[in-house]
């Protein structure tokens, strides 16, 4: 009962600030029109009821889901094919996405995840972890999944995905999980992605993870779970390139955003890193971890991120990077800019010593670079900390910038504002004053790029069906 008043209360929060764009549904006599705006519109398409779906919330409609897909992965190279999930609650297990393919929920559709065990494959360790992010076997295979795909959209009409992940949490916590949880949604190996004016809620681990992928677009989303549930992370884009993550709000147990490339010695010899990112018009409630975390998982590499207008609200940090001695890879070129926060822990945080190993193996001479990390234009109340900034003894995080920003203390704080070790940088404009570990300038002001990425190129189309409402 406590996790769904939190839930609750995260949607009450939220509510008055997320809305759906472009998006309109109606119902003429047996006939439903919508529309969408995606990368790909679709030739073909049919409903989950054609398949046998019972949306009551009860009857498992895994075979139905599966079958579906398997039908639509027929017209991949003659137009796409999409499906479309009506107003109701369709229990399922497990199922895989295919190419040119479109998931559609409607206004009042919610595909709701099995709590059955057996439901849940399980799958290898990710290559670039070498090993169970919780376990040392294997993982479950994610509630909804893909791998080596081009052109596939999940959106609707503010439908939800709902993973009901109550039943994994307790298994968390109380031990018995031999695997790694599964995440919600995720799309491995793949190209060109949209997952737009959803609700993802209660994944049993992390909900969104595009993995080894390039083109993803994320937009307009509701990302909801209890603040105190395990690691559910909301969006982990992980040795993906080309991003765009825009008009976002998370209500989550872990980091709101958690950009990540691999773990220790896999990640170094994977070599994937996560690079040119963009993330705008983000707001994230997490009250134990970060609106932004870069890390832990680095060993392949972070860089060319770009975050602007984001809003934190009693969320523990700012923008965090995590890493160790052992990790490797690097975190360079970060730039952002626009950032509202309330009542925090600490608005910034850097740690050179975090984190667990996969294993023995790892080299702990594998030192990470962390260098030109930019921050501007910033405006912060209620806060305990102003920053915390530790680096690698030997191996300082340098190029740190900061300006104009504008920190206000919690008049009950006793804590320092700043603490700085193994850090280099400028500052310029910033109260209270950092560290002198960190220079103080005049007038600078720190580095945005001008020119776009090409995911910003990339023009969404739209889309109009019209689909049978069978009763």
């Amino acid at each position: 009962m406590a996790a769904q008043m939190e839930v609750v209360l995260g949607v009450i929060i939220l509510g008055f600030l997320f809305s759906v764009r472009g998006i309109e549904g109606r119902r003429v006599g047996v006939v439903e029109s919508f529309e969408y705006t995606g990368i790909s519109c679709r030739a073909h398409t049919v409903s989950i009821k054609d398949f046998g779906g019972v949306g009551d919330g009860k009857t498992s409609n895994t075979e139905a889901f599966r079958n579906a897909v398997v039908h639509l992965s027929r017209f991949s190279y003659t137009g796409g094919g999409l499906l479309y999930v009506p107003a109701g609650r369709w229990l399922t297990g497990n199922f895989n996405l295919t190419s040119h393919f479109t998931l559609y929920l409607a206004r009042d559709a919610v595909i709701l995840a099995s709590q059955d065990i057996n439901d849940w494959p399980l799958a290898k360790p990710l290559p670039s972890y070498g090993h169970g992010r919780e376990a040392p076997g294997g993982r479950y295979t994610s509630f909804i999944f893909g791998t080596n795909l081009t052109d596939v959209i999940l959106t609707g009409e503010g439908g939800t995905i709902d993973g009901q992940g109550e039943a994994w949490w307790r298994k968390f916590h109380g031990g018995k999980l031999k695997y790694t949880r599964p995440h919600l949604v995720e799309i491995m190996h793949s190209t060109s992605f949209q997952i737009s004016n959803l609700t993802l809620l209660n994944s049993p681990f992390w909900t969104l993870h595009p993995v080894y992928s390039s083109n993803v677009i994320i937009q307009a989303l509701r990302i909801l779970a209890p603040v105190k549930s395990p690691n559910t992370d909301g969006i982990d884009p992980d040795s993906c390139t080309n991003v765009r993550i825009e008009d976002v709000h998370i209500v989550s147990g872990d980091d709101c955003i958690a950009v990540k490339s691999g773990w220790d010695e896999y990640g170094i010899q994977y070599g994937m890193p996560t690079k040119h990112l963009v993330i705008r018009r983000l707001t994230c409630i997490s009250p134990y971890s970060a609106m932004i975390a870069l890390g832990s998982e680095m060993s392949g590499g972070i860089e060319d991120v770009r975050a602007e207008d984001l809003t934190a609200i009693n969320t523990e940090s700012g923008i965090r990077i995590k890493t160790a001695l052992g990790r490797g890879g690097y975190v360079k070129d970060i730039y952002v800019r626009g950032m509202k926060m309330h009542t925090m822990k600490w608005a910034f945080w850097m740690d050179g010593n975090y984190g667990s190993h996969p294993d023995g193996h790892y080299n702990p001479k594998a030192r990470p670079v962390v260098q030109g990390i930019n921050y501007r234009d910033i405006v912060a109340e209620n806060v305990t900390m102003a920053a915390q900034f530790k680096g690698i003894s030997g191996d300082p995080f340098t190029g740190i910038c900061i300006s104009n920003a504008t920190i206000g203390m919690n008049p009950k704080s006793k804590e320092e504002p700043w603490t700085c070790s193994d850090v280099q940088g400028i500052t310029s404009r910033v109260t209270p004053r950092p560290c002198n570990k960190l220079l103080h300038a005049n007038v600078v002001t720190c580095a945005f790029p001008k020119e776009s990425l090409p995911i910003d190129e990339v023009k969404l189309k739209k889309c109009v069906y019209k689909v049978k409402n069978n009763p």
